[in-house]
């Protein structure tokens, strides 16, 4: 045994030691250029100056080198692995990180591309735009983007990535007009995981310089990138341009892109991986993924069988981190003072954020009674390990109102307004039929939740996962906040108008949060993400 452990330790070990030595060899060579007239040392001060050069100057910036703050691909085309082939897939690409460290910037790119691709669905591949814009914005240089719109012109980026990696990210996010990439070959629908070049360039590069041998009416262009690139061969490179070297140096230096620079906001994104896949990063999820499985049994059945004063210091133990902001709102629901007077007691309503199907969980073991939750969604599998009484709604108006009505004459009562879970910091439309069945008021409670390796809810993948991603994390986190209640009443005791109240809600839980507020819906989120309206099938 102790042999065994030895063998162990000395081959992560060594698998560590080869990471750190040859991590860098992944990232896109610098090379000497050809071009020595052209170039210039990249500093925060050339920003500046080159901001006041003319407009019709077109800027042509490597991603990879030029735009991103780091310049490996490998946790990009990680995740493609993870999220559109799983974790088999996952782990070879992991266990090949080695030997793509040995081998030139080329090879190791059309490996990672045939592991990561190769019998993925064409029209089922939804990663480029539904995952990777998260993680790819994230990585974006405020001083990479500055130079690529400094100038005014068209905005070109140049990737060695396949296009369908980052063109949705660079379009929809960043404004750029032209992705030059890889294409990868189809063959009867599914992806072969063979790149070629992109017939893209040619197009591009004629539509900037003009015809072949006009070269006064063409647009003046400006190359950003790490150095000498593979599309320096090209002539027009060699005549047209002026180029900015970035070092790593310089990179190191770049500061995040802020959000607000974000040609939209990213509401929505998808993918269980809650990280961005580096190889040691990969490796301790892959590591840790037996342990996190028991423990995700361990969590479920204590949360399931086991009553809150027990349950809430055993997954404490495990590894769960459990807050509750007390104040002067908190409700006593625990009152059975009106009842022992022969009155009836007070139902309470909640209306949450949604930020994961545990929500209401959550809300219940804050104040220490059951409650129950209406949904328009879940999942049979959730429903049968959940802890609390659940009730399905039908979207039917009447019908819906008058199961919320019935429950609430029950007891106390909790409502996810927004329909759906959002991960960013933003709220959705709240549906105002909450405001509709509540006797004096409805309680806001705002509810932060985090987790660091798994997300545990989904758009497009299988939901019936999303309390075991959920309870796989190392260290998931839930702060519960209770907020002043909103009244449903006017000081004449006539009622309030349901959307007035439903907007009321909303804001104080933006506010309490520091999430803004936006019209979007449950079927905005899902036709983006999945392309469809969101209905959960029984058998899923």
């Amino acid at each position: 045994m102790a042999g065994k452990r030895t063998l162990q330790r000395t081959l992560i070990s060594s698998y560590v030691y080869l990471t750190r030595r040859l991590g860098g060899l992944l990232s896109h060579h610098r090379r000497s250029s050809n071009h020595p007239s052209f170039q210039k040392t990249f500093s925060l001060i050339s920003q500046e100056k080159h901001a006041g050069r003319g407009r019709s100057q077109a800027v042509v910036c490597r991603v990879e080198g030029g735009l991103l703050r780091s310049p490996s691909t490998f946790p990009y085309f990680m995740l493609v692995a993870l999220e559109a082939g799983g974790f088999l897939r996952g782990l070879l690409l992991l266990l090949l990180y080695p030997c793509l460290c040995c081998v030139g910037e080329e090879v190791g790119l059309k490996v990672m591309a045939m592991v990561c691709f190769r019998g993925v669905k064409v029209a089922g591949f939804r990663v480029g735009s539904t995952v990777l814009p998260k993680h790819l914005l994230e990585d974006v240089g405020l001083e990479g983007f500055q130079l690529l719109t400094a100038a005014g012109g068209k905005k070109v980026c140049v990737t060695g990535m396949p296009r369908v990696m980052v063109e949705a990210a660079l379009k929809e996010y960043l404004g750029v007009e032209v992705v030059v990439g890889r294409e990868l070959k189809v063959s009867g629908g599914y992806y072969t995981g063979f790149m070629e070049n992109s017939k893209e360039e040619e197009r591009m590069l004629q539509e900037l310089g003009g015809e072949e041998g006009d070269h006064g009416d063409g647009e003046s262009v400006l190359w950003v990138g790490g150095g000498k690139e593979a599309h320096h061969h090209h002539p027009f490179f060699s005549e047209r341009k002026e180029e900015y070297t970035v070092s790593e140096e310089d990179r190191k230096a770049w500061r995040p892109l802020p959000r607000d620079k974000y040609l939209k906001p990213l509401v929505f994104h998808d993918g269980r991986i809650a990280f961005l896949p580096t190889p040691a990063a990969t490796l301790a999820m892959f590591l840790w993924l037996p342990v996190g499985l028991l423990l995700a049994v361990l969590r479920l059945l204590v949360l399931s069988l086991l009553p809150y004063k027990i349950s809430v210091p055993i997954l404490a133990f495990t590894g769960t981190t459990n807050r509750v902001v007390r104040s002067a709102f908190t409700p006593v629901t625990s009152d059975r003072g009106g009842e022992s007077q022969g009155r009836p007691r007070r139902r309470w309503l909640f209306a949450c954020n949604h930020r994961t199907l545990l929500d209401p969980v959550y809300v219940s073991g804050a104040l220490g009674i059951p409650l129950t939750v209406v949904t328009y969604s879940l999942s049979p599998v959730s429903e049968v390990i959940a802890p609390i009484k659940t009730v399905r709604l039908t979207r039917e108006r009447e019908e819906d109102r008058r199961r919320m009505e019935e429950e609430l004459r029950r007891g106390d009562v909790v409502v996810c307004p927004e329909g759906t879970t959002c991960r960013e910091p933003y709220l959705l439309r709240f549906s105002p039929l909450f405001s509709e069945v509540a006797e004096e008021g409805v309680t806001p409670v705002a509810l932060r939740a985090r987790m660091a390796m798994f997300y545990g809810t989904t758009a497009g993948g299988r939901k019936w996962m999303d309390p075991i991603f959920f309870a796989i994390d190392p260290f998931p986190s839930y702060t519960v906040e209770f907020l002043r209640e909103v009244p449903v009443l006017e000081a004449d005791g006539t009622r309030r108008s349901r959307y007035e109240v439903a907007n009321q809600v909303q804001a104080e839980l933006a506010a309490a949060l520091g999430f803004e507020c936006t019209t979007l819906t449950r079927k905005d989120k899902y036709m983006q993400l999945a392309g469809n309206e969101g209905f959960v099938d029984r058998k899923s």
